[in-house]
């Protein structure tokens, strides 16, 4: 059995995260909970950032938060110093209101908003990443009619296929995302930018997928941007200052799964970067880089509580929890696997196959095909591993669920980070037909 983190087993059998046991963790917060191993986390960003200091590369190392948004994370990685990657107005407003430093803000996203724009100008936020022609157009407008400055990069797709599912790659040439490399949208992107004097324009970015344990196609990726960054250079005299190369390193969510360390991605590029720009006379840049799922995703652990089991014979056992496609959508979505352990019952032997099935009403709504937990019987606490990124994020209300609360583990301590919905919380935004009569807006 694959443990991460601080994860251990207590002398009453029972699972613990930073030291605190996660059946007394049920019964205190309720399941389906969500723990986060804040030792892990902070782990990750250290090891992240040390890499490139033993690597002489000056680097910003932000945290894609759209992997898990609130304010308590966001203002551990302002401990740890990280930058940040938002993507929406919502997740730059939770940065604002965890007091998260705004030059170390980073804002992506494909369709921005012009009040979403506005925002970002308002906060002064440390740069735009642009995705679009029109981005370009609301950004000039934005910047030349308040006579302000705003430091961009242009997000790029360098052609690169990396090897992972189609729904979450991101840097071929077929993509909602970026300016392409090979049919000069990049270059007139290039064109339209780097001469305004109100903005900034640092360089380039890119982002090739998500869920990657090679780094051929991170190589790829910066030798890509690296050979569009000389031709700049030789064509306008234009040095970039910033190469951001993403993130979407992976994870161990199965045994199936072979992670690299994310010192191994961080080397690989480094390495590309200092050849390719001692080699060229090219100033060195400042590497950006965007980990989301490999800085939080294992340091999630979901706790359900099992309820009805349904045996259907000659085929498989099913047995329900109390949560489900509610707050992870990602097994229905694109089939993502993962592992659970009977939590309450560690030591026992986990022999028995069955089906692990969310309470909703769907019949795809199956967290785990193939489990195998120790004699399940109603009232087990169960936990399953990684779920640390993309599951309270992408989490919805489905059924009129209300979304779970969320814990943060560390140093035997625990603490709420995010509370549980109530019933009132579902329908606090609806409105009577009354009220609708009435002609109610807002």
């Amino acid at each position: 059995m694959h443990f991460y983190g601080t994860q251990s087993v207590n002398g009453k059998g029972h699972l613990t995260i930073g030291g605190v046991d996660t059946v007394d963790l049920a019964q205190i917060y309720g399941t389906p909970l969500i723990v986060y191993d804040i030792a892990l986390f902070r782990e990750r960003a250290r090891a992240f950032k040390e890499t490139f200091k033993s690597a002489g590369v000056q680097a910003q190392v932000a945290y894609a938060s759209k992997a898990f948004s609130s304010i308590a994370i966001y203002e551990v990685a302002q401990q740890e110093g990280l930058s940040l990657d938002v993507v929406s107005g919502g997740e730059l407003y939770t940065a604002v209101a965890a007091g998260f430093p705004r030059e170390r803000i980073h804002f992506h996203g494909n369709n921005k908003s012009f009040m979403e724009l506005q925002y970002a100008f308002d906060e002064k936020i440390g740069c735009i990443v642009i995705d679009n022609f029109s981005e370009i157009a609301l950004v000039k407008e934005i910047a030349e009619s308040r006579k302000e400055n705003m430091n961009v990069l242009i997000r790029v797709t360098p052609g690169v296929h990396a090897s992972t599912h189609d729904f979450i790659t991101t840097g071929q040439e077929d993509s909602k995302f970026g300016f392409d490399l090979k049919n000069g949208q990049a270059d007139e992107a290039f064109r339209q930018l780097h001469d305004h004097p109100y903005i900034q324009l640092l360089g380039m970015h890119c982002h090739i997928g998500s869920q990657i344990f090679e780094t051929d196609a991170f190589r790829l990726a910066a030798e890509a941007l690296l050979d569009k960054m000389e031709s700049w250079r030789d064509e306008y005299g234009f040095v970039c200052t910033v190469l951001n190369l993403g993130g979407g390193f992976g994870i161990r969510y199965t045994e199936e799964d072979r992670p690299l360390h994310p010192s191994a991605y961080v080397d690989e590029m480094a390495k590309v970067v200092l050849s390719m720009t001692r080699s060229a006379n090219y100033p060195m840049p400042e590497i950006w880089i965007e980990p989301g799922r490999s800085l939080i995703g294992d340091a999630g652990t979901t706790l359900y509580t099992t309820g009805s089991m349904k045996e259907v014979p000659n085929i498989r056992t099913y047995v329900a929890v109390d949560g489900g496609m509610t707050d992870n959508i990602r097994p229905a979505l694109y089939g993502a696997k993962y592992t659970a352990v009977t939590a309450n019952r560690v030591n026992d032997a986990h022999e028995d196959k069955v089906t692990i099935a969310g309470k909703c009403c769907e019949s795809g709504d199956k967290l785990i095909e193939e489990a195998y937990l120790a004699s399940p019987s109603e009232g087990d606490i169960l936990a399953v591993f990684c779920t640390g990124a993309y599951n309270y994020s992408m989490a919805s209300n489905y059924n009129r669920l209300p979304k779970p609360a969320v814990v943060f583990c560390e140093n035997g301590e625990h603490r709420l980070a995010v509370r549980r919905e109530t019933y009132e919380d579902l329908i606090r935004l609806d409105l009577s037909l009354q009220a609708v009569e009435r002609g109610a807006v807002n």
